[in-house]
């Protein structure tokens, strides 16, 4: 475990070392980068030199009062992989994870990219307007989530986690591992919570994925309550020539805890390539 300073703020890392491919695994809101437990493991074994980190204003990073957009985000993960000099990388990036993955292409490139995953993520845009009827939440939808974060934190994260791990109303992880995501989502700033909420929910990343030349998986669970596969997988997959999709049946939002071991062997499978 190490901190790297990027853009004036310390951005707590894991970091395995070694020689191995650099995957770049980057976590979902409002988590942070110990969500992974359930994927380290598996690609260190594998052989790849694996690096979380904790995204500003949650986990062990700096929790600045501002800077919670995708242009920051993004900026954040390009001053990580200059930082850490990675070249030849795979990001892999769950639910907002996978903004990062889309406007850093949008805006710096591929040049240090060898692939790029987007499991359970975000993009293309999930606000419903005019120009955008197929997104999955309506401008109201995001005020009663921020108002929800904002006002009763407590029992709005109890009741979002609850969604993240279910399909149906059913929950598919252990009511311990449904707590232990709890824990992480403790050290989010209160600023950084609510903020992120207008940053996943209103982002048009569809310029950005028109930029997407590396290979691609897209995995989506097609239980996801909280990220539609329709809205978004299914969307992605099609807006990215060449990508692989794979769908994984039954599978909740949170489904690289839940459903970990087709999770695992998706990504490695594809990682090989």
């Amino acid at each position: 475990m190490a901190d790297i300073d990027v853009n004036d703020i310390s951005l707590h890392i894991t970091d395995s070392g070694g020689d191995g491919r650099p995957v770049v695994l980057i976590h979902g809101w409002p988590l942070s980068g110990a969500s992974w437990s359930e994927q380290v493991p598996a690609l260190t074994e594998a052989g790849y030199r694996v690096i979380t980190y904790d995204r500003r204003g949650f986990g062990e990073s700096d929790k600045p009062e501002s800077g919670y957009d995708y242009d920051t985000f993004a900026a954040d993960l390009d001053g990580l992989l200059t930082s850490l000099d990675l070249t030849d990388a795979s990001l892999v990036g769950f639910s907002m994870g996978g903004g990062e993955i889309a406007r850093y292409i949008g805006t710096r490139g591929t040049d240090r990219l060898h692939s790029v995953v987007f499991a359970g993520a975000v993009p293309p845009y999930l606000l419903k307007t005019d120009d955008n009827p197929d997104g999955g939440l309506a401008e109201s939808d995001v005020q009663e989530m921020e108002e929800g974060a904002r006002t009763d934190r407590e029992n709005f994260l109890d009741g979002f986690t609850t969604n993240f791990f279910s399909v149906d109303g059913e929950l598919k992880v252990t009511d311990q591992q449904r707590q232990d995501a709890i824990a992480l989502e403790q050290h989010a700033r209160d600023e950084a919570l609510v903020a992120c909420i207008g940053a996943f929910g209103r982002t048009d990343f569809r310029d950005d994925l028109t930029k997407v030349d590396v290979p691609t998986l897209v995995i989506h669970g097609n239980g996801d309550a909280v990220v539609p596969f329709e809205v978004s997988g299914k969307r992605t997959a099609e807006a990215i020539s060449g990508s692989e999709l794979v769908v994984v049946e039954g599978a909740p939002h949170g489904f690289n805890v839940s459903h970990a071991a087709e999770f695992n062997a998706a990504l490695l499978d594809f990682l090989k390539k």
